[in-house]
């Protein structure tokens, strides 16, 4: 069947937008295709730093015709309705119609219409131009004359089914077949028949279509460079998906750098190849350590092999270090201690004032937390104090993504003016454990910042880190900044996401509620003064918070794999310590993988059932306790002891939360269930044996509460 190709050309598309924008195109397409009645065999998209790229197999020559039955009016209508009809139904004549009888509604008219199926090319002149008027570019522009946005200006489009053009017209740009290559090694432009005629010519003028062909041919020809060399190529997968967008054809370099550079942080050399120069990084295999070299990706293939290149980009290179030698010999002329006032200068948010009010409420806050999680008061409040005090520096101005690691070396740093300091380490010498701890917990309170991040191990760090967090979530939470469904421009998730997973992993025990109210309680000199704020809004502030840490923990645990009806019947119990919720999820889902267990949930949906249907009829909550004289049935007794050698048992298991031996307890009753239901009319006659048997159903269901709302269960 036929083959569309469709090619956007235009100046440079910027390359954190290629990726998105070829799938944006492919969605768009398809879409678009299918509204108008089509069903493609199959579609591809490419990107390149100057065009977009569709081609699209198995389309039709035109469309099926559609036949549609448009019923009319009955046979006895007056003129004006059956006019009316065929009007709408396009007929002449009401002969052309046919008539229908029903034995409900009568005889009426019916029009058998067809409209004629269209010519693919006619189809896609309406669509193509249509999505490329309404791409959804990030960011777009116009240029010249015309009104017509996109990226960058729009130089050309391809059109070209089953090798004829398709006609259209975009804003004064005309559609055609003819393409181009390499901006610097191409040979002009070219005509093209179809999608194979087209990636070969493209290809002999220096442009490899295929994202992902880039991307591996810049990973393998680096790596090749460093192997050559006894070098390691630090990979960057962020990094290669930008510099592939950056490049046509791919030409890898290695530059070097000099060696005198390596005594700066390896992190803001790392920053500064990376963020500001678009070069890979590479290590020395034997020591682990950054070699005095760098990987470029050229878009030109040099005729010296690179040497030029190479030396053009390592003076550039050594601009940018000397920069970061400025700044990194200027900031340790200061002591992070004597940078801390200057953070009452540096804003936090309008209505939560500066970020010298945020460490003072993460003192405090540190301090509290501290105990509970194995650390030193003292420590975690001097840690606290200083964190943020490495966003006064000017290497953290410069690279803000180095907050905490730059604190970190300056905390360990001798702290002596560079012209005098003899020393060539940017450690502390004979820095005392103390001393390291803390500048450890400067660096790791930011951390977990994603979901592949470490979450800081040491007691300190975690105090710092989840007071941090703690804070952060109370104070927008407060002024209504909370996270919506299209946006958490404060990275609230981020925050309540990191907590939960330094809880987690740590084992860190304490109850939600009154931590967050302690964090609240450091925003009442600043919230009272905001008039914008209701007394009653602030006081439920923790509740918010509380609720929404722990909605992002169902969350997460249903990405490990738990079921949402477990998470349901876990989370209906009243409880807000994280440890103690995901080891009940934990054994509650164990459990119900268990013959007996499962058999033990039937039970008690059909005692929840019987329960409802009774307290319905009754008009109130069947309660009482079980009076033993009246249990005259064998089976009965026998669920009423195993209620209370269970309710015993659990007692004593949740009490050390082990939660396997509760659950454990409750499978216990699958067989007094079973025969209790297979025996025992619960409805019996006698009104003092009924009541008691419902209320030994009560008990029942008190007793699976403990540790879960099985009611939530699917099926339940």
């Amino acid at each position: 069947m036929p083959q569309f190709l469709l090619e956007l050309f235009s100046e440079e598309i910027p390359a954190r937008m290629q990726k998105r924008a070829a799938e944006d195109l492919k969605k768009l397409l398809m879409d678009a295709l299918t509204k108008a009645g089509f069903l493609p065999g199959g579609m591809e998209t490419f990107s390149a730093p100057r065009r977009l790229v569709a081609v699209v197999e198995g389309l039709p020559e035109r469309t099926a015709d559609v036949r549609e039955e448009r019923k009319g009016p009955k046979v006895d209508a007056p003129a004006q309705a059956i006019e009316g009809f065929l009007r709408g139904a396009g007929l002449s004549d009401i002969a052309q119609a046919r008539v229908v009888s029903d034995p409900k509604k009568g005889d009426f008219y019916v029009a058998d219409l067809v409209k004629p199926g269209r010519a693919t090319p006619d189809a896609l002149a309406e669509i193509v131009p249509d999505i490329i008027r309404n791409f959804p570019w990030p960011k777009s522009m116009r240029w010249g004359e015309g009104t017509l946005r996109w990226v960058r200006p729009l130089h050309r489009i391809l059109a070209v089914f089953d090798g004829e053009i398709v006609p259209f017209d975009v804003d004064g740009i005309a559609s055609g077949n003819i393409s181009e290559g390499h901006r610097f090694h191409g040979t002009g432009t070219f005509e093209v028949k179809d999608f194979e005629d087209y990636e070969a010519k493209l290809a002999a003028a220096h442009v490899v279509l295929d994202r992902d062909q880039r991307k591996a041919q810049i990973k393998a020809d680096a790596q090749t460079l460093c192997h050559a060399r006894n070098l390691e190529l630090i990979d960057d997968e962020g990094l290669l998906e930008e510099v592939c967008g950056l490049v046509d054809e791919p030409h890898v370099i290695m530059g070097d750098m000099d060696p005198s550079f390596l005594d700066l942080p390896p992190e803001v050399i790392r920053l500064t190849l990376r963020v500001n120069q678009k070069y890979f990084v590479v290590r020395d295999p034997k020591t682990g350590d950054l070699a005095p070299h760098f990987i470029i990706v050229s878009n030109v293939k040099a005729t010296d092999g690179g040497k030029k290149i190479a030396l053009g980009n390592a003076r550039v290179l050594a601009a940018r270090l000397n920069d970061a030698r400025y700044f990194w010999d200027l900031d340790r002329k200061a002591s992070l201690e004597s940078r801390v006032p200057k953070l009452d200068t540096l804003v936090y948010h309008q209505r939560l004032k500066s970020v010298g009010q945020k460490v003072e409420r993460m003192i405090t806050l540190a301090g509290t937390i501290a105990p509970l999680v194995g650390a030193d008061v003292a420590d975690a409040q001097h840690a606290a104090k200083l964190a943020k005090a490495d966003l006064t520096t000017e290497m953290v101005g410069e690279f803000p993504e180095l907050q905490g690691v730059m604190g970190r070396y300056y905390q360990l740093n001798l702290f002596k003016s560079p012209e005098l300091e003899q020393e060539t380490s940017i450690y502390s010498v004979g820095a005392s454990l103390r001393d390291q701890i803390i500048a450890d917990a400067i660096r790791d309170h930011y951390k977990p910042v994603g979901p592949s991040d470490q979450v800081p191990s040491e007691p300190v760090a975690m105090a710092v880190a989840i007071a941090d967090k703690f804070d952060t979530l109370t104070g927008f939470f407060a002024i209504q900044e909370k996270p919506t469904g299209s946006g958490d421009p404060f990275a609230l998730r981020r925050a309540a996401l990191g907590v939960i997973r330094i809880i987690r992993e740590s084992g860190v025990r304490f109850a939600l509620t009154s931590m967050l109210n302690s964090a609240r309680r450091g925003y009442d000199k600043v919230l009272n003064a905001d008039a914008v704020i209701a007394p009653h809004q602030y006081s439920i502030v923790a509740l918010e918070v509380r609720d929404f840490i722990l909605e992002r923990l169902r969350v997460s645990l249903r990405d490990e794999g738990f079921a949402p009806d477990v998470l349901e019947a876990a989370f209906a119990i009243p409880d807000d310590d994280i440890v103690r919720i995901a080891a009940r999820v934990t054994a509650l889902a164990k459990v119900l993988k268990t013959e007996d267990g499962a058999n033990l949930v039937a039970g008690l949906k059909r005692g929840a059932n019987i329960l409802r249907a009774e307290e319905k009829k009754d008009g109130a909550a069947a309660h009482g306790d079980v009076t033993a004289s009246l249990l005259a049935e064998p089976a009965e007794q026998a669920l009423h002891d195993a209620l209370v050698a269970a309710e015993t048992q659990m007692e004593q298991a949740l009490a050390a939360e082990q939660f396997d031996a509760a659950m454990g307890a409750l499978a216990g009753l699958r067989a007094p269930v079973d025969r209790f239901f297979e025996g025992v009319l619960v409805n019996d006659a006698d009104a003092a044996i009924r009541q008691n048997r419902l209320a030994l159903l009560v008990k029942l269901r008190a007793v699976s509460e403990r540790v879960a709302d099985f009611s939530k269960l699917a099926g339940g």
